[in-house]
This record gives structure tokens, sequence and C-alpha cells, in this order.
């Protein structure tokens, strides 16, 4: 595994033009896109397009994908990008998992891991656990891409945490890690790597945006943990203090049961308590309670639900929290929003991927 200094540093690379130009190359896909249709698309003059793709031919990052008749003169040389010639590692940190992929530049992923994991074991043993599964990815981008250098690492964990330090909160159930500064330790372990931390529901609210879910939505993991990942406008929404998204720890009943978060009757409590006697239609019914309040607060376009306990149960989640949505719509006329199914054991790992490599394309990462 190479650090950031070597290779394809796309980190280094990541200017606004650049960006624009890398992503209509990745757009474009294999038939390639002529400079004079990147300069016709970004704005930029044919000189900088041409001085762009110079330096993206000589770092690997782009090659020529053939020639195209011309409407006159000689044919246009077309170029594309070279997926392999990065590469990210996306790790979902759970309370009792983890799981690790490692993705190229079209975010397609060449390889994963998973293991048991006890994110009460102290941040040595976890910290130590992350950096040998990254160490094998990378090892594995050494021996399929000629030792070319992994862009950095994106880790997703239940939240609350400081996105823009890479510093924990109070994890429900696990306060010991409150103001743990994960980003700079494990970059540390790592020798320098650039590593970035978001909530587990920001990966996947990230990952959906870059796969070409559109408008505003939220996405609702319901798994060891409860949370939101929110898009508002096409980009990830964190808040001024990158906190939002707390979407578990609404409380939806005054007397009900205690929370890890040391209030009552905040909709994860209520939810993980359904699933845990088996009632998956309680906990629909809950879920679709706090997500029509979410509703009503912003006003968003869908609700995409997912994560382990809502996969065991897919049909009685959504029918519960559609359910739910259209008895709101009914009261207030408005029309339902709608309701889908976000699938993948590993959509939070690679939702972790792509916070390293969308901000290289130019987008929210």
């Amino acid at each position: 595994m190479r650090g950031a200094g070597g290779g394809a540093n796309l980190l280094a690379l990541r200017s606004h033009n650049t960006a624009l130009v890398l992503d209509l190359l990745r757009k474009a896909g294999t038939e390639g896109i002529s400079r004079l249709e990147l300069a016709e698309r970004t704005g930029l003059t044919p000189q900088a397009v041409s001085k762009i793709t110079a330096r993206l031919r000589e770092e690997g990052l782009a090659a020529e994908a053939g020639r195209r008749a011309s409407t006159g003169g000689k044919p246009r040389t077309v170029l594309r990008l070279v997926p392999e010639a990065g590469h990210a590692v996306g790790v979902h940190l759970d309370r009792d998992e983890l799981r690790a992929v490692l993705a190229d530049l079209d975010g397609t992923v060449v390889a994963r891991r998973h293991a048991a994991l006890d994110l009460g074991a102290g941040a040595e043993a976890v910290l130590g656990r992350v950096a040998a599964v990254v160490g094998e990815l990378g090892a594995e981008v050494a021996g399929a891409a000629g030792g070319r250098s992994l862009l950095g690492v994106g880790v997703a964990l239940p939240g609350p945490l400081d996105h823009r330090r890479g510093v924990l909160h109070r994890v429900t159930g696990f306060p010991e890690w409150d103001g743990f500064p994960l980003r700079d330790a494990l970059a540390e372990r790592l020798g320098g790597v650039p590593v970035v931390v978001d909530k587990d529901t920001n990966a996947v609210a990230l990952g959906l945006a870059v796969g070409g879910e559109g408008g505003s939505f939220a996405y609702l993991h319901l798994g060891t943990g409860l949370g939101a990942g929110l898009v508002v406008g096409g980009r990830v929404h964190r808040g001024p203090r990158t906190g939002a998204g707390e979407f578990g720890h609404q409380v939806v009943q005054l007397d009900g049961p205690p929370c890890g978060c040391g209030d009552r009757g905040c909709v994860e409590a209520l939810c993980l308590a359904a699933v845990a006697r088996g009632e998956m239609g309680e906990a629909a019914r809950v879920l679709g309670t706090g997500a029509a309040n979410l509703v009503g607060l912003l006003d968003i376009d869908r609700v995409l639900v997912g994560g382990r306990a809502v996969e065991g149960a897919p049909g009685v989640f959504l029918g519960g929290v559609r359910g739910v949505l259209e008895a709101r719509a009914r009261r207030t006329g408005e029309e339902c929003v709608g309701v889908g199914l976000v699938s993948g054991e590993s959509r939070v790992a690679e939702g972790a991927a792509q916070l390293v490599l969308a901000p290289v394309f130019g987008q929210d990462g």
C-alpha cells in the first residue's frame, strides 16, 4: 500500500476545472469524449482542456479511446477515464461488525472484506482491525494496478460525529468514543493515507445521489441503530455542525422506554424494541411515524429505507412506512411521497468509498 504521495494522486489534482473534465470522462464511459466536446460542455477554452487532459494522461488517469469522424478536417481523438488508475477503500464500522470494499474510480467494487467487530473493544483494537483490513485491500491495489496509490479511505459509522474534523461524539451505547479523533488517528496508523469520516447514513445517501437518485430524499437506516441521511437539492445535508440526520433520537412517546441516548421514547428505542420482540409490523409503523414527521418538516420527494433490520422483512417495512405516509397524505390533501428499498449488505461501505471518490469528480463528499 502506498500513501498520498505516490501514483495517481487524485486528491492533489482536485481543482474545479480538473474535476469537471474527470466527471465528463467518467460519464462518457468506454466510448470516450473528444477534447472539443469537453471544452463545449465545461465552458473551458480548448487550450485549458488540452493542458488538463495532457496532465491526466501523464498521470495515467486518461487514455485514448480511438478516433471519431469529424464534420470537417481530420478525425478527432477521443479520451476515456482509466478506472483502474485509482482506488478508494470504504469501511463500515457497525457496533458488531466491519465491512470494507475496494472500489475503482468508477465506483465498481473489486474486492470485499467482512469480519466481526466489537466497537466497544477500545480504540486501539478497532484501529488495528481497520488498519489490517485496509492493508489487505491496499495490497490488492498494488497487485492489480501496478503499484498505483490508494487515494484514500472513507470510514462510515454510527453518529453523532464531526464530519469536518473527523472527531466522534457520543455514539449511542459507546460513550467512550466521545471526542476521539478517528480521522487523524487512523491516518497516522495508515502512514498518511488520506482518511474521511462520516455517518453511515450520510455515506449511503451520498452513494445514492452519486448513483443517480435525484431530487431531495431521506435514507432511513435501521440496523443496530437508527439514523437518517438527508439529501436536499442534490447535496448531502449535514448542517453547520455536521450533526443533521440524528433521526433516531426524535421523541415520539414522552413516557416511552429509556433510550441509550439518555432520553425516553425515541424512535430508535421503540423501533429496536419492536424488532427484538419480532414485531416487524410495529417497528415499521413507528419508522413510518418518524418518516412522516420528516416529510412534514422538509417536504422531501422520496423516503428510502434500508439496513439490516429492514432487509430481514423488506415487504413489511415498505408496506408499513408507505401506509403511514399515505394516511398522512390523505389528512393533508398532499400527494404522497414515494417510498423505496435500499438493499445490499455493503451499501454503507460502498458509500464510504464515495466519500473519497465523489469529490474527485466535483461531487459532494
